[in-house]
């Protein structure tokens, strides 16, 4: 019996005497048949297929979950979960009240930086929001603020903080606190910070802290904070 070119269905000699024209024609639609879902392997909504290792024969990929993404695992393709977003919350909670100070520790430094956002917050007196990095109060702090009371840039020097922000004892005030490269070693430690209220942008730095940040104190010099809250963000 002779052999069609691509997929070897079984068809009559062209000398042949067919003697059975339907089972003839039953065994090439067979062939058919058969070829057909190995190319269309398919039987689910949603059903990709791809080429296989076996020639002439296709596989069958369900469909995945929803937000699934495709991927390639082990050179096939393969549905998987999205990885996790560029920003993580390490750590929420509430600014402690009747207390002049609050540290955020034991952050992890598996990210590239950080976002300290601060809403609300209050405390009895008008005074600047300072903070200190990994608790360490006997290097040199640099500052710079932008006030918009007097429209000047001021600098400051200190050598157990960082002015960070000048908030007044007001309610739904934010300040939003970026530290890039926090955990890179061997590198001076840097940031900046936004606000709504007297100072909109200042930045700090100490280049005496070249160990990855691990705790972030946050104080001020005019009573005790009343409310607040606070959310740490680590980003990749």
């Amino acid at each position: 019996m002779a052999t069609t070119t691509n997929y070897g269905w079984t068809t009559p000699d062209d000398t042949a005497l067919v003697k059975d024209g339907a089972s003839a024609i039953r065994t090439l639609g067979t062939s058919v048949d058969t070829t057909t879902k190995n190319l269309n392997p398919s039987t689910t909504l949603g059903d990709i297929e791809y080429r296989s290792s076996t020639a002439n024969t296709n596989t069958r990929l369900g469909i995945g979950s929803t937000g699934d993404i495709l991927t390639v695992t082990a050179g096939v393709p393969a549905w998987a979960a999205p990885a996790a977003g560029g920003q993580t919350t390490i750590t929420t909670g509430s600014v402690p009240t009747n207390a002049a100070t609050f540290t955020i520790s034991s952050i992890p430094s598996t990210y590239n930086d950080l976002i300290l956002v601060i809403d609300d917050i209050q405390y009895t007196a008008d005074e600047g929001l300072r903070l200190r990095m990994n608790g360490i109060t006997t290097s040199t702090y640099n500052s710079f603020f932008i006030t918009t009371n007097s429209n000047t840039i001021s600098s400051s020097l200190a050598a157990d903080n960082a002015y960070a922000q000048y908030l007044r004892n007001a309610s739904d005030l934010r300040n939003i606190w970026f530290f890039p490269r926090y955990s890179q070693t061997g590198a001076a430690k840097t940031g900046y910070a936004v606000g709504t209220e007297v100072i909109p942008f200042g930045g700090f730095a100490n280049k005496s802290i070249t160990a990855a940040i691990n705790s972030i104190t946050i104080f001020n010099n005019g009573g005790n904070f009343t409310a607040g809250t606070y959310t740490l963000i680590g980003v990749k």
